[in-house]
């Protein structure tokens, strides 16, 4: 080996371990007097942030955020507690710290971390604590209005006064994070501009889990993905506004899979006026109401391959009168479902239904089983138009498949289904919630010319 190339290694090595930038040429006294850089970027402590300090550092801290993001580097924040009031940060900011043990303790203000029309910054690293401090409202802990390339990755964020993380106009990734003690919604965003909320355990909201809000209809494009959601509340009350792990409100365009959600006073996933939203591979227990929604003005949702253990009902596919229509409802799995009144007696329109469709909708290759009320309902009254009901497995409901027939209501097909122990009937027609038919797959039965009946297997 070249004798040259040695030392020059030995040095580098050197440098390195010493994890002091100036460590190549810099004079002592301009070390001492440069602040101190480690391999993650600048140290925060040599700008007299003291970690485990009682006082309040906001003022230390804020200058460190600037100078650090002057430089174009960096902030490391040494494992400790920090007491802070707001802080913000400019154009590139980048705090990292210790993870689980780098911890901002929020001591009042408005938020913890405010941007506001600042790219490519990062949060990674850091627990913020909310104290509890009640927020003002439309605020998160972590408040970012407008950005591009803003990341939030691998922090926690606890007993928060109002939402976690607020976003507006932003374009990022929030992924890997621990959101407990929420009081209103773990993660808002507003008008998205290309944003991943993926891989984030949210235990324990007061308002949604999630929520991907538009201003107006329009295409938004939020992935969603393989977050863990559990103990989201209704707190505010509502007729489904609150108690869901996520909502998608006016978005186009999103999707929402390989979701983990669990105990929910409404909705699992809830699209409203949400069209081309996909709702797939999602495993979802205990929801009180509908798991999977797709509602009001929307054009297309595809809700396939999930998973559906307990909830009032499935999937619904609904609001034809508000222009919701266009759905592929497929492979699902659901089951278990709640009756809000004694099995025997009239089912509900709005509970222990597997799957409730309306428009312009396919409907196969689901498995249903143990629905007190029907395993799948097409139309409410004359909204009904183009239904197809096929290869689906039913088993354990008090009826099988429902389809409007009232006058007004479309044309149905209902085939090539495998239906049994459905005491009041494999298929029948029904006036709004009512079964005004016998079963219309039996021998002999009456035949009415918008549902089409054929080629289902049915046992008693």
């Amino acid at each position: 080996m070249p004798r040259n190339f040695d030392l020059n290694r030995r040095h580098l090595i050197g440098a390195s371990a010493a994890g002091v930038a100036g460590a190549f040429s810099m004079p002592a006294e301009a070390a001492r007097a440069a602040p101190l850089t480690s391999l993650l970027g600048r140290d925060a402590t040599q700008y007299g942030v003291r970690p485990g300090s009682n006082e309040d550092q906001t003022r230390v801290l804020q200058r460190a955020i600037d100078e650090a993001a002057r430089a174009q580097m960096p902030l490391a924040v040494p494992p400790g507690i920090y007491r802070t009031g707001q802080l913000r940060l400019p154009n590139g900011a980048q705090l990292i710290g210790v993870r689980g043990a780098t911890k901002f303790v929020f001591t009042g203000g408005a938020s913890i971390i405010q941007s506001d029309g600042a790219d490519s910054i990062g949060i990674n690293g850091i627990t913020f604590d909310g104290a509890d401090i009640p927020l003002p409202p439309r605020r998160g802990l972590i408040h970012c209005l407008g950005g591009r390339d803003v990341r939030i990755v691998d922090c926690a964020v606890a007993d928060s006064g109002g939402s976690g993380i607020w976003l507006e106009q932003v374009a990022g990734d929030i992924s890997g994070n621990i959101f407990t003690g929420i009081a209103v919604t773990a993660v808002v965003s507003f008008d998205a501009k290309g944003l991943i909320v993926a891989r984030n355990t949210i235990l324990g909201t007061n308002d949604n889990g999630i929520e991907i809000l538009r201003t107006a209809i329009g295409d938004d494009g939020t992935l969603v993905a393989d977050n863990r959601i559990e103990d989201v509340k209704a707190g505010p009350g509502g007729s489904g506004q609150y108690g869901n792990a996520i909502n998608a409100f006016r978005a186009s365009n999103v999707i929402v899979r390989g979701n983990r959600i669990r105990n929910c006073d409404y909705s699992a996933v809830r699209g409203n006026s949400a069209s081309n939203i996909h709702i797939t591979g999602n495993s979802i227990s205990d929801v009180r109401e509908v798991a999977l929604y797709s509602e009001f003005s929307f054009e297309a949702a595809v809700i396939a391959n999930n998973t559906v253990d307990g909830a009032a009902v499935g999937v619904s596919v609904c609001n034809f009168n508000e222009g919701g229509r266009i759905a592929v409802v497929q492979g699902n799995v659901i089951r278990n479902l709640i009756p809000k009144r004694p099995i025997g007696t009239a089912p509900d329109d709005d509970a222990g239904v597997g799957i409730y469709v309306e428009a312009d909708t396919s409907v196969t290759g689901n498995v249903i089983e143990n629905a007190p009320s029907y395993g799948i309902v097409a139309g409410w009254g004359k909204y009904l138009r183009d239904v197809v009901i096929s290869g689906n497995v039913i088993r354990k409901a008090l009826a099988g498949v429902g389809v409007s027939v009232v006058s007004g209501a479309g044309t149905a097909l209902v085939s090539n289904n495998m239906i049994s122990e459905t005491p009041r009937g494999a298929v029948v027609g029904l006036d709004h919630a009512k079964a005004v038919t016998t079963d219309l797959s039996a021998e002999g039965a009456q035949r009415l010319a918008q549902v089409v009946v054929g080629g289902n297997a049915v046992r008693k």
